[in-house]
Parts: C-alpha cells; structure tokens; sequence
C-alpha cells in the first residue's frame, strides 16, 4: 500500500540529517529495525535519498533537502512512500531525484504539498459556488447549474484539488461528457427519473459553467488562472425553429381537434397563449391573475427568467384570457387539478398534440422563436419584437428604452392576430407586409 506522500511531508530536524550513510538496497532495507524511536538510513549515492523505520516497524521512503540556503535554511523531508508495492529502493530513488531536481529549480515540494492539502477539492469548489457565487442568479439557473455540477463535473472532476486542475484536464472532460461518459438513468424520487445523456451541447454549456466556477475561484484567492481559458469548445447549435403559415394552420386544427376530443382545457389554453403572446412557458404557467391587467392589455409578471417582466397583449390573447374560469380558491389563471398550486400537466399533452399536427420534433419554446418570426413577417422592427419578448440583454434593452408603448402594443396586437389567423388555416398571414412598407 503508497502512503500518500502529502501526509508525511514536514519540516526535518538536524539530528536527522546527520545520521550515517550507506547505499540503499533491498537487503538493507529489508534487514532495517528501530526498537524505540525513529530510526534514519541515508543513502550515499543519492544525497537526501533516505528510509525512516519506526519502533512499529513502518519503513517510509524520505527524500531530505534545504531550501533558502545559508544558516537561515531551513531543511525539508518530503515522504515518498511505504516500501513494497509500489515503492521499491530503484523507484524510490528516482523519485527522489526527480524531486530534487526540483529543489535545485527554486522548487519546495514540501509546501506545494501543503499548499495542495490547503485547497479544496472541486467538489467543494462547487458547493461554495452555489451558496456564495449566484447570488445574481435566478432560482431555476441556480437549479440548472447544480444538476450539471452533480451529473458531470462532480463525477470527472471532484476529487481533484482546485489547485493541481490544468487545461488538459478540462480538455478531457470536454471530450468524456460529449462521448455520454457520465450517461445515467437515475431514480431522483418516489416516481421521478433524471435521464443524463451527455452530448456535445452539454458537453459546451458545462464547460462553460466551468469556467465561470474557477473565476469565482480566482476571485477567492484559490487560483491564479483559470484552466478552462483557452480550451476549444464544440459549437452551441440552439435550435431556432420557425413554424411556417401551414405549420401554425395544423397545430390550430390539432389544438382543435383535442379540444373537441375533451382535451385538458387548462393544457391547452396555454398552449394558445404561449402562441399569441411569445411568452417563456413558465410565464404562463406560472400566471396569477394578479399579473393579468384587462384594462391596460398587460400581463405584469412579478417573476421571470429575467425577472420584473411586462408582457404586452393583443386581442386574441386578452380575449382567451378573459373567457378563462376562475377558481376561487386559487390564485392561478390555470390552477392544479387538485391542491393549491399550478397546473403542470402541459408538457404530457404538448407531446399529444405535436404528434397529432405531424411536428414530432416541434418545442413549446419553438412558439417563442415563431412568434417573434410572424412579427418580423409582418414588418414590426427588431427592437419592437425585443421588446415584446422582454430579451434581458443590457444593450438590446437600451435600445428598447425610448421606443413608447403605443407602437410595442400595435405590434402585439398585429403579431397575436396574425398567430390567431395561422391556427385558424390562414396562409395569407404574414403576408400583409408588402402594402404597409410601400406606403
């Protein structure tokens, strides 16, 4: 068994230094007993090389050497290991060799021990990180973060020291959880499952959270650099999937046609509002009908993905929402069949319906992208649309600041008609830009 050498490593008295020397060899060693304290063998071939025994008969290989120089020096035993498997004499002395050459170099492997020992492992990284580092962060990104922590970084990465991670390090754990090496099927609860699949966009998007772990290490003083700068990343392909006119036309008849079929009413309401408003689906189905303003046209959301949020609404969209029933004993716009919170059964029947319209690929994220497509179809400019959809980047927004909210409502009034149309199996939506721009 290999001691490892961080738990022997200390400073060496002078008393030990002096002992006599001889040339190391297996008889030697073998043959080596203390009967009531440490007791010292040098070799004479490499000097520093030594073997410590101990009055219980432990044999540890010692490498011995001084830095600072001069009377002020101070001297170093460094412990390379227990002898038998691995170390023999021959390895031993290699090694110690090796660790003198570093010494000779300005090295102290004794205190790049210490030092190692001082710094935590990754896995402890990571937890400091969540508990001190996302501050800024939404709840649901901290939730992100912490699930490829505990499915990818933790399992590759977090027995290594903060300290000792290098850039080749990071390259392979690139390259390990693209090829699906942290793959799993785990039970998270009573009747929950989290598929890990690995790939090359999670592969990307862990990585990058990497990066922004070790720079809140670098702003702790546990490293001066930050390994995962430099390494090449796969390309973050995001899916940006449009729906065309027909599209749009089959999804409103597959809509349709579940609702006549006794379909969750609930479900399938905020399918047509993630639709006609471009809304996130935790927007709406998170929804209170405290947010929901009737006289001004505005869903006013406390909370979202970029927090404080208002969500313009044209007349189709305020017009589902006011057909909608209230329960009375629930906040929300789509409350749970049963008990106090929302609805969360949207995702089950969205599979349902987008085999139904033939788009077995098609995400209710998808509706965003479509959304913010019509509105360009039908002439609103880019900064009308990021307004619409409330896009969080800072320079995007400021653009936005002196557009009034005249124009923003026009523009959600058009592009929720437009939406409301295509469902409806109208191909001329979309198409109504041509005489607008020429005026």
């Amino acid at each position: 068994m290999c001691l490892l050498a961080r738990s022997e490593s200390t400073d060496a008295t002078a008393e030990e230094a002096q002992m006599p020397t001889a040339k190391l060899t297996k008889r030697i060693v073998d043959g080596a007993q203390s009967m009531d304290r440490d007791l010292f063998f040098w070799d004479s071939e490499v000097a520093g090389f030594g073997l410590k025994v101990t009055p219980g008969g432990r044999k540890v290989y010692v490498c011995q050497y001084r830095v600072g120089g001069g009377r002020r020096g101070v001297s170093r035993r460094y412990s390379i290991g227990v002898h038998g498997a691995p170390w023999t004499v021959e390895k031993a002395r290699k090694k110690a060799r090796r660790l003198l050459g570093l010494v000779a170099n300005g090295s102290d492997p004794v205190a790049d021990v210490r030092h190692k020992r001082a710094t935590p492992t990754v896995s402890e990284l990571c937890e400091l990180y969540l508990s001190e580092g996302c501050s800024t962060k939404k709840g649901s990104t901290v939730a992100t973060d912490r699930g490829r922590i505990e499915r990818h970084i933790k399992p590759l990465l977090g027995r290594k020291s903060v300290a000792e991670v290098t850039r080749a390090d990071v390259q392979r754990f690139l390259s390990d959880v693209a090829k699906g090496k942290t793959k799993a099927d785990i039970k998270t609860g009573r009747r929950g499952r989290a598929i890990v699949e690995g790939g090359q966009g999670t592969a990307t998007r862990t990585v990058g959270l990497l990066g922004g772990i070790f720079s809140f290490a670098q702003s702790r003083g546990l490293r001066d650099d930050n390994p995962v700068r430099g390494v090449k990343r796969f390309p973050d392909r995001k899916s940006e999937r449009f729906l065309s006119s027909v599209e749009l036309a089959k999804l409103g008849s597959a809509l349709t046609e579940l609702e006549n079929a006794g379909g969750n009413p609930a479900a399938i309401a905020i399918i047509r509002l993630l639709t006609l408003t471009g809304a996130r689906k935790g927007e709406i189905s998170n929804l209170r009908w405290s947010e929901v303003d009737f006289e001004r046209a505005f869903l006013r959301l406390g909370d979202s993905k970029t927090g404080q949020k208002i969500v313009p609404l044209g007349a189709p969209a305020l017009q589902l929402l006011a057909s909608l029933p209230r329960e009375p004993n629930s906040q929300f716009v789509f409350p749970a069949v049963t008990g106090n919170g929302r609805f969360q059964g949207v995702d089950k029947v969205w599979r349902k319906i987008r085999v139904q319209a033939d788009l077995p690929a098609l995400r209710l994220h998808d509706l965003r992208h479509s959304y913010a497509s019509m509105g360009i179809a039908t002439g609103d400019a880019l900064p009308i649309i990021g307004a619409l959809l409330g896009h969080a980047d800072v320079k995007t927004t400021a653009r936005y600041a002196h557009l009034a909210d005249d124009p923003v409502k026009a523009a959600a009034d058009r592009i929720s008609g437009a939406m409301a149309n295509a469902l409806m199996g109208n191909r001329s939506a979309g198409r109504v830009v041509t005489a607008r721009r020429r005026q």
